[in-house]
């Protein structure tokens, strides 16, 4: 069989997996067949890309290119939103562009003005607060907005939140409390995001053998993962890589 006629083949049966799996019409198991190339490529541009687009992965993939062709398009399509009109979902959605587009300091009042309206008790609007006070380097505000969270809900459980949280503590220089805190991350949190932020911190202390040690058990570990749950974790990975280079 030539070689272009096998490649043909393959990516018929691909299709094919992926029409019975999400219970696509039968007929298009005959034009991927009958029609190898011509019916791939109907089938990718009719039914695949647009399924992928809108699965997890495919949504990360576009945003990044998006950010990529165009970073600022998130923000001016918030801007003109709120713009338009000022309600508190869109007055959050332009602070979470801020705070993308490295603003938490223009995020901050936004954030803090949504939660004295209807959404003053919505603990996941607090959590986005502090990461703003965070990222505008004030750890110390951060972590007060999370303490008070801690003690109106203290059933609420948020790995994004209990990492902010680890992170201000740090930041504010309370080592024992955020080891504390980031020991018990990393046994739990999903993805690399927090192995990387305490093996940066480790080494920011000066505890170099620490910090190379969990680095090296986070690369273990992501080696023996999905490609696509590498690709996932990219960024992370790549600070895990520089800990303990200088």
């Amino acid at each position: 069989m030539p070689i272009g006629l096998g490649l043909h083949v393959v990516i018929a049966l691909f299709f094919a997996v992926h029409a019975v799996r999400s219970g696509q019409d039968r007929y298009w198991l005959f034009v991927l067949f009958a029609f190898p190339l011509l019916g791939s490529i109907v089938y990718g541009l009719a039914i695949w890309l647009p399924d992928w687009r809108y699965s997890h992965v495919g949504q990360q993939v576009v945003r990044g290119v998006q950010r990529t062709i165009d970073p600022s398009r998130e923000l001016r399509a918030a801007q003109d939103a709120f713009e338009t009109a000022a309600t508190t979902e869109n007055r959050m959605r332009l602070a979470d562009a801020l705070v993308e587009a490295e603003r938490p300091v223009d995020a901050i009042p936004l954030y803090q003005a949504a939660l004295r309206g209807i959404h003053a008790d919505d603990p996941e609007l607090a959590v986005r607060l502090a990461r703003a006070q965070l990222e505008a380097g004030q750890p110390g505000e951060a972590r007060r907005v999370l303490d008070e969270l801690i003690r109106r809900r203290p059933d609420f459980r948020s790995p994004t939140g209990h990492l902010i949280y680890a992170r201000a503590v740090a930041g504010e220089g309370d080592r024992d409390k955020a080891r504390h805190e980031f020991d018990a991350l990393v046994g739990y949190f999903s993805g690399f995001e927090a192995h990387a932020h305490y093996a940066e911190v480790l080494d920011g202390w000066g505890e170099r053998e620490a910090a190379v040690r969990l680095r090296d058990e986070s690369l273990r570990r992501a080696k023996r993962l999905p490609a696509h749950s590498r690709r996932m974790n990219r960024e992370w990975l790549r600070r895990l890589e520089k800990v303990g280079a200088r």
